[in-house]
């Protein structure tokens, strides 16, 4: 031996840490893949390299285990998110995370699992990025309040038809964030909105 010495392994927490990461990769890669009926325990163990026991001493179930696979894809996806500018602002956000396939076929995962899995959608909805109901309402409130949209718009009504307007991204091979955009703000438009313009014309 030589008379270097080797620094001591960190004890149990970072492996600890890599394990968690690698069970909710292999839980949210594989509902993309397969959806949320076709997943098992066993498989998630399988694919993140670790023992079945390891993956229940975190979560009691298979439901509990993709609730925070969603919650920590979430974070993992926008953690310095603080909230949107504008109407135009959080548009632009939602045309780029639909642009990305995985993100759509996560969707329609989501939306296929509703019946089986209500806990899911239920968690993403209010979750992508704490960009939930609440926030898009108080984006939209700003933009009544700026003459943006009409004084007797009903904001929720606005939400389901851009809800809908996602649902229908979320089905097509659409993948030019551009083009989403445009979209969103044709059928924004329907509602009476005025889209802010500057030097750059956004719409």
């Amino acid at each position: 031996m030589t008379g270097a010495t080797r620094a001591p392994r960190p004890a149990g927490r970072p492996r600890s840490q890599e394990a968690d990461a690698a069970i909710l990769a292999a839980a949210l890669d594989l509902l993309i893949e397969l959806g949320a009926q076709q997943v098992s325990i066993e498989q998630v163990a399988r694919r993140a390299g670790v023992t079945r026991a390891t993956v229940y001493r975190r979560f009691a179930d298979k439901t509990a285990l993709l609730v925070r696979a969603l919650e920590w894809n979430a974070h993992a996806y926008n953690p310095g998110f603080t909230g949107w500018r504008d109407v135009e602002d959080m548009i632009a956000d939602w045309a780029a995370y639909l642009s990305v396939p995985r993100h759509r076929r996560l969707l329609r995962r989501l939306t296929g699992s509703i019946d089986d899995y209500p806990e899911l959608m239920a968690t993403y909805r209010p979750l992508r990025g704490g960009q939930g109901t609440a926030a898009v309402d108080g984006i939209l409130r700003q933009a009544r309040d700026a003459g943006r949209l009409p004084q007797d718009a009903d904001l929720h009504a606005v939400q389901e038809i851009l809800r809908g307007a996602v649902f229908n991204v979320v089905q097509t091979a659409e993948d030019d964030a551009e083009r989403i955009r445009a979209y969103f703000m044709t059928i924004l438009k329907q509602t009476g909105y005025r889209a802010v313009t500057t030097d750059r014309e956004r719409i």
